[in-house]
This record gives structure tokens, sequence and C-alpha cells, in this order.
């Protein structure tokens, strides 16, 4: 049974800057953000419930159980020390970081180079009002709900500021008056309440209220260390049924950052670097189980030994990521991947071919080096991975297989037979075939509405234009090509023949629903029209760009998309 004992915010603040509360290695990085630290103060202020801190007691001259780091001021992450004799005591939070690193950026620092203001006007019967800001004159002046708040002004006053003077005198009402003196605030409303909100906020920062409950655990040192690890991570998983939850990854993450701290700066660094590629901390975590033939883990099966794998060759798996985003800029991919949530899956089975290469750690580095004059895997790679995108082998929905689970297994099975040897192009292709999956070397109008639209595009506009940044338009407008006399299908309307990549702007403003050669042979809205038809491979025929010779034109488009798509897949 917990035994829970309070303590005043400014108690718990100081003990964080005197690194007497700290994080263990196994605690992920701050994920809350300035909206939701906003309302934690609101709710400091209201009095209300916002939970209970536990932590790990660890007694001075102790050798903790965990590394652990310091809590950021500024919400910058901070890599975990290695300490083997502790000078202090000290507590490590294991619930209730994301809380205390509030009241700590607060009070004391910033946020993506932001602090805190307090609206001192704050209606303190409904809501006392905060916000992040960089400039306090960038703040709004006037409340939106000018109708229900008794003064319609805002009076946003630094809470650090506020906090330290208050600490200071311990006199809220000597403060009220300094800051009603110095703003030179006459109406008496306005000072009642500038009065009422800072003597709130001094009675639950500064004053008497203790308004944080803190929970210790001791540890048991009579045990084994590994034992009470798995303890208090298991206890940490539990915790984590409330507040902000954590992600499967994120617990998997703490584990092993459990069995082995080095794994903090680890995943760090590596996710840091090369997040660009699409490298989060799920799929570095996931690569490490592919590495070791086990594609996938459950998270109950994690054992020290992943950790051990991770620590021990974090120089050979670096190095392997370091070529996959070479690989990626050498295939002209990187700006695709650059594009987020593209599917990593096959980047694995690049990774895990590299890795388990007979070469050295420093040859993978320059592995890549010859691509361009006899490398062996490099084009076998290349032509796998194009022919997988262009086909959509790896999308999350009508491939034909579930990608993260049969496709996984299906692929790592031929890959295993494969290693220290070429690329196994062919296999891979008959592990499609014979699934099977949709999935064609050779790209037709039959098939073309059936490849993955999002590289279709990439391929279209000389693999850099992409849909995340253009609206997706009809090239001939639907709402004239759906009543036309010659009853075309929805299905031809709305194809990839018909469609280009526009600005927003353009799409909904200029072109919205205009005849495409009223449109396109205005020098008012296309003024270089030649270089408007070559970008989004129109057909030049302009005998066929109305709406009456659509399937003159698709046909035409057709052609021109195919030629692309031809020329950027490797045959």
């Amino acid at each position: 049974m917990a035994i829970w004992k309070s303590y005043r915010l400014a108690e718990i603040i100081t003990e964080i800057e005197e690194n007497k509360y700290v994080l263990p290695v196994i605690q992920r990085r701050l994920v809350w953000d300035e909206e939701k630290m906003e309302l934690l103060f609101d709710t400091l202020l209201k009095g209300d419930s916002f939970g209970g801190i536990m932590v790990i007691e660890e007694e001075k001259e102790s050798k903790p159980l965990f590394n652990f780091r310091p809590f950021t001021k500024d919400g910058e992450f901070i890599s975990s020390r290695n300490i083997d004799k502790l000078k202090q005591q000290q507590y490590f939070v294991i619930d209730g970081q994301q809380r205390l690193q509030s009241f700590y950026i607060g009070l004391k620092g910033s946020l993506n180079g932001c602090v805190l203001y307090f609206d001192l006007f704050s209606d303190y019967n409904e809501e006392y009002e905060f916000k992040f800001a960089n400039d306090s004159s960038k703040l709004p002046l006037q409340s939106k709900d000018n109708n229900n708040r008794i003064i319609p002004e805002h009076n946003w006053y630094l809470v650090s500021g506020l906090y330290e003077r208050l600490k200071e005198t311990h006199e809220e009402e000597q403060v009220a008056k300094e800051i009603i003196k110095n703003q030179n605030i006459t109406d008496t409303l306005k000072q009642e309440y500038l009065k009422e909100n800072v003597k709130k906020f001094y009675k639950n920062t500064l004053g008497s209220i203790e308004t944080i409950g803190v929970s210790k655990v001791f540890i048991n040192k009579s045990l084994n260390e590994v034992i009470n690890r798995q303890k208090m991570v298991e206890l940490f998983k539990r915790l984590n049924d409330g507040g902000t939850k954590l992600s499967t990854f994120d617990l998997v993450a703490s584990i092993l950052k459990g069995y082995a701290w080095e794994m903090e700066a680890f995943l760090e660094e590596i996710i840091k670097d090369y997040e660009d590629i699409g490298l989060s901390q799920e799929n570095l975590i996931k690569l490490i189980f592919l590495l070791q033939d086990n594609p996938i883990k459950e998270m109950a099966s994690i054992e020290e030994a992943d950790a051990n794998f991770a620590i021990i060759n974090k120089e050979r798996i670096k190095n392997t990521i370091i070529l996959l985003k070479k690989f990626l800029v050498f295939s002209n991919l990187y700006e695709y991947y650059k594009e987020k949530n593209r599917s990593f899956i096959p980047l694995f089975f690049i990774a895990y071919h590299i890795y388990h290469k007979s070469i050295t750690n420093e040859e993978i580095l320059r592995y890549f080096d010859n691509h361009e004059t006899g490398n062996p895997d490099f084009p076998l790679i290349k032509k796998w991975l194009y022919h997988s995108l262009v086909n959509g082998v790896f999308r999350s929905k009508g491939a034909g297989w579930v990608p993260y689970k049969t496709g996984i297994k299906k692929l790592l099975s031929e890959m295993q037979k494969h290693k220290c040897l070429n690329f196994p192009l062919t296999e891979l292709f008959k592990v499609y075939t014979d699934y099977p999956i949709k999935f064609s070397i050779i790209f037709d109008t039959n098939n073309l509405d059936q490849l993955d639209s999002s590289f279709v595009y990439y391929l279209m506009y000389d693999r850099s234009q992409t849909i995340r940044i253009q609206d997706i338009d009809h090239i001939m407008p639907k709402s004239i090509l759906g009543t036309h006399p010659n009853k075309y299908e929805q299905s031809e309307i709305n194809s990839i023949k018909n469609f280009q990549l526009l600005d927003y702007g353009t799409n909904r403003g200029e072109k919205n629903a205009k005849p495409f050669k009223d449109w396109v042979t205005n020098i008012k809205f296309v003024k270089d029209k030649q270089a408007y038809l070559s970008k989004h491979l129109i057909p030049s025929d302009e005998n066929i760009w109305a709406e009456d010779n659509f399937r003159d034109f698709i046909k035409e488009r057709t052609s021109l998309i195919l030629n692309k798509i031809n020329h950027y897949v490797p045959e």
C-alpha cells in the first residue's frame, strides 16, 4: 500500500533545481505541449486534483538502480548520466514526469523558445488563463469571449517573474500593489481581480497549500539488481494505465533502457540524425528485432539480450543506417521518403541485407561508393525497391496481404537464405507472385490505376513534387464530364489518367470547374503553356483538349505517364 505525503509546489521545484528529483533512464522524453501545460496551471490554481507523483527513493552513497538525467529547463532532451555512487539522497520519478516538467518549465524555464504568461485579469470564477509566447506583445489584448468575461481586457504577466518576486517577499498583497502601481491601474474592479489572481497563484505555488502528493517506493537492495529493475519497469508499465499513455514501443524502449542504460543515447542519437527517412523509435526497435531474425517480437518477451545486441553492435547498426540513407540519395528516393509516413518495411530489408554482408563496419560506410561502376547489389536493390513502391506492395490497404505481418515474415524467410550473398531480387519477386499479391513488372493502361498513386505522382513529376504539398486536381472537370452526353464512366473520370497536381489556390480558385481547353489556352491563367504541358504530362494535341474528346485525351495521356514510369523504374 502506497504512503503519500503532500508538499508545496515550491519545495518540489527547489529540489528539482538541486537534482534531488531526477528522471530514471526508463523515462521517455517530454511529450506534453504548451496547451497541456497551460491547462495544468489552471487546474493548479483552481485547487483541482491533478494526480500524485511516484518516485523511487535512492539513498546517499548508494549505487542507483537506474542511471538518470536531470529535468529539462527548456524542453530539450538531456542524456542520462552513468553514476556509480550518489552524492545525495535522490528521488527517481517513475510517474508524474510530464506534470513536474510542466511546472518546472512554466515557473523557471521555457518551451520551444516561449515562456509562460498569466492573465492577471482572469475571471477566477471560471478559468485562470495561461499562455506560452516568445513575446508578450503577440498575446491577445482582448478576450474573444467578451460577453461572459467580467473584464474584457487581458493583463499578461510573466509567470517566472511573478514566482520569483513572490518567493523573495512571501507577501502577495505587497506584490499585487507593486504591479498595480507600476501599471497605473486605477479601475477598482481590475485591481480586485488582479489581487485575487496574485493571491491564488501565491497560495498554490509558494503558500501554505500542499498541492503535490508524493509516494516513495523503496528498493530492497538485498535482491538481485536485474530482478529489482524488472520490478520497477513492471511498476512503470502499470502506472502508465493513467495519464499520458506511452505507446507500445515507448514501453519497449523503457524496458530496453532498463536493461542497458546506453540504449537511451543509442535510440536518441540515431533517431535524431535519421528521422528524415522515417526512422522513428518504433522502426529502430523493430529493426533491432529483425536483425536478430525475429520479425514480430512481442513486448512481453523483450529480453536483456535485445538491449545487449543493440549496444554491442551499435556501430554496425548505425553505419548500416548511414548507408541506407546514402542508398536513398543515390537511387533518387530520398525526397520521397523525406515526405514522412512512407512505409519503412522495404528499408528494413535493405538494412538487413547490408548488416549481414561479410564486410567490416568501416567497409559498410563505403559499400555504395561504386554504385555507378559495378556494385553487384545496388542495381538489384534499386530495382526491387522501385518495383515494390510503384506496385504499392507495402501500403496498408489494397496490397493483397498484411505488410507488417505476412509481408515481413515471408520476405525475412527468403532474406535469411541469402546472408552474405547478392541481394535476392528474383526470389523476392517470386514471394510476391507466389503469395499472390497485386504485383507486376509490366505497366500498361489496364493496371495503371492499380499502381500506388503517391509513388506514380512522384515519378510523373520527376521525383520531386508530391501530393503532400499539392491538391489532386481533375484536369478535365468532373462536374462537366459527369453530365456529358458521352456518358463517361466514373472510373474514367476519377483516374490518375485525368489527375494532375496543382497548388491549392489555383485548383480551388481560378481553375475551379472551368473547361480545360478554355483554361489552359488563356494566358491569364497559364502564362507558359508549353512548360505547363510538359510538367503535367498533357498531350500537346489541342484537338483532344475539349471534354467531347475526353477518351482520346486520356488514351494519349496514359501513354505519356507510362513512358515516365518506365523511364524511372529500372527494367
